[in-house]
Order: structure tokens, then sequence, then C-alpha cells
């Protein structure tokens, strides 16, 4: 430990710390790239072959040309996201054991056909459901 200053390992873990950010945000651009409707598979092509041979210089390139698109591109995947999620929700919530108010009023519409309730008792249950 005497031939590693403290102040070594603070630069170490440093360089170690944005080495590992950089490949965070080179794996967010080659997504970027592949997520862009807009590029061709030419340009598409080009901007991997730039990020993956100059992979600094590419990465830095990407992110002040193209920046305001990926920033965009993702806000528009959470959007979708949740609307996804929010959709499966409600699917979820009306098939549910017991069912909703919807289920409940067809099921008495239904017995009110076949005459198993009267109008009057159809009336009572439906407000007690509405309720």
């Amino acid at each position: 430990m005497d031939d590693y200053p403290l102040l070594d390992i603070f630069w170490t873990m440093l360089w170690f710390f944005l080495w590992i950010m950089w490949l965070f945000l080179l794996f967010k651009v080659i997504t970027d790239i592949f997520r862009d409707h807009d590029l061709n598979g030419w340009a598409k092509a080009g901007w991997l072959i730039f990020c993956i041979v100059l992979p600094y210089l590419g990465v830095l390139v990407y992110v002040i040309a193209r920046g305001k698109g990926m920033s965009r591109r993702d806000v528009k995947q959470a959007k979708d996201s949740e609307a996804a999620f929010q959709d499966y929700i409600r699917k979820t919530a009306a098939t549910a054991p017991g069912g909703g108010a919807t289920d409940e009023l067809a099921r008495l519409a239904d017995l009110k056909e076949k005459g198993a309730i009267t109008a009057e008792e159809f009336e009572k249950a439906k407000a007690k459901v509405l309720a």
C-alpha cells in the first residue's frame, strides 16, 4: 500500500467511474441509433461505425448533434410505456373476480330479460350497484 498513495487510488477510482459512465452513454447512444425511425439504414450504419471506430468522439458528436431527438424519443417511450401499463391495469381490473359495476348491471339486465326478477327488483338492484 506504500507504493500506491491515496491520491492515486482516488484518481484510479475517478477514471474507472468515468469509464463506466461512458460505457452507459455508449450503450444509450447505440440503442437510440436503432430506435430512431427517422434515420435510414445507411445513416444508422454510419453512426454505428463512427461510434465504434472513434468511440469517444463518436458518442460526443452524436449527443451534440442528435441529443434533443434522443430526449424526445425517451419521453415518448416513457409515455407509451405508461399508457400501456394503465391500459393493462384497466383491463385487469375490469375482468377481476367479482367484476365491476358494468358486469353487475349486465347480469341484472340478463336476469330481468329472462324473467327471473321483476322490473321493480331490477331498479332496486341497479340503484344499489350504482350507489
